[in-house]
């Protein structure tokens, strides 16, 4: 009787072996994952804003226009390095909004006045309480809301590389046709 019970282990665990590469091999990555909110209106929108930068309202995401949404921080790394395509888009006349969070207000306007600011309507999270609303984590996070306010798209992390652009970039210019 105990012999078959010495079967069980192995057993066990070529299942659990088998299991974990299925899900290896299955070619998504993390960044891969449906974010909840895609197909659903944008959450709700800080009140706040920045010094001279107009507040982002709902009414900026359902003006008939597509809008690039990117939560960023003076303090991250990530979003110094994204901050150049985010001009960039701009310059061609994309819609890009920010949502600076859990920033000292200071630090964000000198970031800035230095480096430009891309965003045509700004909105402030200092404590980082709308961010859960939107399900963002860390910044840089970026969605792309079609012109009745809807998500579209989320891509998370910074807008640089391979990823942004073979996954990015085709959804911003579907968007956009």
């Amino acid at each position: 009787m105990a012999r078959w019970l010495l079967a069980v282990p192995p057993l066990l665990f070529a299942g659990l072996a088998a299991m974990f590469l299925v899900k290896m091999e299955d070619g998504r990555s993390a960044d891969d994952l449906p974010s909840t909110f895609i197909g659903k209106p944008a959450p709700v929108l800080p009140e706040t804003g920045l010094p001279g930068v107009p507040v982002l309202s709902a009414e900026d995401l359902r003006s008939g226009k597509v809008t690039v949404v990117n939560f960023w921080a003076s303090w991250c790394p990530p979003c110094r390095a994204e901050h150049p395509v985010l001009l960039e888009m701009q310059k061609k006349g994309v819609r890009v909004a920010g949502i600076n969070m859990m920033d000292r207000e200071a630090d964000a306007v000198e970031y800035l006045a230095e480096g430009g600011n891309p965003f045509f309507a700004l909105a402030t999270d200092p404590k980082g309480r709308n961010r859960v609303e939107w399900g963002v984590t860390n910044p840089p996070e970026t969605f792309i809301i079609g012109g009745d306010g809807t998500v579209l798209f989320k891509f998370i992390g910074p807008l640089v590389g391979t990823d942004y652009e073979t996954r990015f970039v085709p959804a911003l210019e579907e968007a956009l046709k």
